[in-house]
């Protein structure tokens, strides 16, 4: 096998995919991160023999994949808002629409210094991504998953993001404190969905960061009630919902904050994506 071209690699590869009825494009983009060459640059190097190691290392990330891995925790990076992230199974791997809600708060605060805290963290996208599009913003990030907090910290690290981090439960940790801003994508998907996601995902990605109890609105429940307690401040929220959760997660808060402004925003695929509460 060490004498492969690229080119035969990947034809292998793809076929092998495509006879488990999995996603062929999967093989371009192993061999594309795996190679560290863009797709101009793979087929420049065609028909060149593959290194032994990289052709032994694409074989078992090809398998790795077809045991149900997703690519990205293969790769152990994620691409989000034009940087790459490290990912692992501790956290989600980011999907787009969650460029659409950093998307919105920037576009919202324009102001140059800002307090901001990112609930429920993960692998850090979010907040770590306004940081470095407003560098004078002074970001926060908590979760209650140690390691998924590992995992932000290297990212902030590597991506030269001054941060701070808090380990605890939605607004506990920062108890008494005052933000600006406060931003979320916390797990929203109902249990009763379980039998409608992919596998890979199920088999994958960490469950406490997918579901949540009472139809997956448990957690936008209990941020309504720390914040209705005074747990911390806050001028605004903004919130990643699932796409049939806008008018539950509006009578939430609602419910809560009759006198609050609240906005439910599609993404570009036409759902709602998004919530902003904001605070008289």
């Amino acid at each position: 096998m060490s004498n492969r071209t690229y080119y035969e690699a990947l034809k292998w590869a793809s076929l092998f995919l495509k006879e488990k009825r999995l996603d062929e494009s999967a093989a371009t983009y192993l061999l594309q991160e795996l190679s560290h060459l863009d797709q101009t640059h793979l087929l420049i190097k065609y028909r060149q023999p593959m290194p032994a190691t990289l052709d032994n290392r694409y074989v078992e990330a090809i398998k790795q994949y077809v045991d149900g891995m997703p690519p990205q925790y293969i790769i152990g990076t994620a691409p989000f808002y034009g940087e790459s992230f490290t990912v692992n199974e501790a956290v989600l791997i980011p999907r787009q629409e969650t460029e659409e809600l950093v998307e919105w708060v920037l576009s919202a605060n324009q102001q140059p210094q800002l307090s901001v805290l990112d609930v429920g963290t993960g692998s850090g996208v979010i907040g770590i991504t306004l940081k470095l599009q407003r560098p004078n913003w002074q970001v926060t990030l908590s979760d209650l998953s140690e390691e998924a907090l590992k995992v932000a910290q290297k990212n902030a690290k590597q991506l030269n993001a001054s941060i701070n981090t808090v380990q605890g439960d939605l607004l506990t940790p920062v108890a008494g404190s005052r933000f600006d801003v406060i931003v979320s994508n916390p797990p929203y998907i109902s249990h009763d969905e379980e039998a409608e996601m992919d596998a890979d995902v199920l088999a994958s990605e960490p469950a406490m960061a997918l579901f949540a109890d009472h139809q997956g609105l448990v957690i936008y429940e209990r941020l309504a009630d720390q914040l209705k307690q005074g747990v911390v401040t806050t001028k605004q929220v903004f919130l990643e919902i699932g796409f049939q959760q806008g008018q539950a997660v509006r009578q939430i808060f609602e419910q809560r904050f009759p006198d609050a402004t609240i906005t439910v925003r599609q993404d570009m695929a036409g759902h709602d994506r998004m919530v902003r509460i904001q605070f008289k």
